[in-house]
């Protein structure tokens, strides 16, 4: 049983990354990460707490909006650390050349090593693996 509440709380790990990357909130998103985390992928490499903590606003800047839908995790737990890999479909909201709303979709496969401190579970190295893009004209529905 040990094992399974250890899998749930990696799961829900990645589940607050994604929702601190989307609602561009820094100060969940730092507290996924230990220390001397590495965040790396195509065209970055973010390392350390004060970088990291630059993610979600970097992407708030260059996007309209993100959603990731974090899909099949897959997890080794040796002790306290772990080793996993999870699915990922990031939408990015952009603007196409002709001004209309488009999204540009990545399937991506996080690559993540895990180090649990006292109770807690972090993020101790993530690397983000982009298996293809996908750019899609979108309709914006109005806000309520």
């Amino acid at each position: 049983m040990e094992n399974l509440a250890d899998e749930w709380a990696l799961r829900r790990l990645v589940l607050l990354y994604a929702r601190a990357v989307d609602r561009n909130d820094p100060d969940l998103f730092v507290s996924l990460f230990l220390e001397d985390t590495v965040l790396e992928g195509p065209g970055f490499h973010v390392a350390g707490l004060e970088e990291i903590r630059g993610v979600p606003g970097s992407l708030a800047q260059k996007f309209h909006g993100t959603m990731h839908c974090v899909f099949n995790q897959t997890v080794t737990i040796t002790g306290d650390t772990a080793q996993g890999e999870t699915y990922c479909i990031a939408y990015h909201g952009i603007r196409g050349k002709d001004g209309r709303p488009m999204t540009l979709d990545w399937a991506i496969r996080y690559q993540d090593r895990f180090a649990r401190r006292g109770p807690e579970w972090r993020i101790a190295y993530r690397r983000l693996v982009v298996e293809w893009t996908r750019t899609s004209p979108v309709e914006l529905l109005p806000a309520d």
